[in-house]
């Protein structure tokens, strides 16, 4: 029994060892939790230049933080659906706030100069944050970008993973996990679907 169990306990790591490879996430926050105590109030600099922190976004209806970045294939992939559905659910109650953790010395377009520039080319008018030290991704348990964590109105996780079904094609998604997402919770309901795999680069986290 001990060795069936040893036998498994390796397939198991090394299964999450290939899928942390291959851009996958594997862990994160547990569904119900709140953002973290030691980040939730920590400040960090918004494409205009002001000072922010996750507690500040927070919405009347839920909080929507998506670690996200620049240089991603993934990321821009999903960009434009991102922000479209930021810009619309801030208006339904929804604190949101992009969160880009990465280390700009390992891909510059990662920057902050190239934030502001792509903040004003996709329209967001919502908060594009830098974590300057990676440690509220951290504490999130975030791996990869773009990675959705939907708080409910009570500040608990409702939902964690991916965006939708297809990053390559919008007019080819047929589920939309994210936006149905925030529709229940803007509803005040769960989500029928709370929890899907995160895909998307390996965050190029700060030393």
């Amino acid at each position: 029994m001990k060795r069936a169990s040893m036998v498994s306990a390796i397939a198991f790591l090394i299964g999450a060892a290939a899928a942390a490879r291959a851009g996958e996430s594997t862990g994160g926050l547990a569904l119900g939790s709140k953002v973290p105590a030691a980040v939730a109030k920590t400040k960090m600099k918004n494409v205009d230049g002001k000072m922010l922190s996750i507690a500040d976004a927070a919405g009347k209806s839920g909080t929507l933080v998506v670690f996200t970045c620049n240089h991603c294939p993934f990321a821009k992939a999903w960009e434009e659906r991102i922000v479209e559905l930021g810009n619309a659910y801030a208006g339904k109650g929804i604190g949101v706030v992009l969160i880009n953790a990465n280390d700009p010395t390992m891909h510059a377009d990662d920057g902050f100069d190239e934030m502001q520039a792509r903040a004003r080319s996709r329209g967001m008018k919502i908060p594009y944050v830098v974590d300057d030290t990676s440690a509220v991704a951290r504490a999130f348990g975030a791996s990869v970008t773009p990675e959705a964590f939907l708080f409910d109105k009570a500040g608990k996780l409702a939902y964690h993973g991916t965006i939708d079904d297809n990053r390559q094609d919008a007019s080819k998604v047929k589920a939309h996990y994210l936006k149905d997402a925030l529709d229940a919770v803007v509803a005040g309901k769960a989500p029928a679907v709370s929890e899907t795999k995160g895909l998307g680069c390996s965050i190029k986290f700060r030393s």
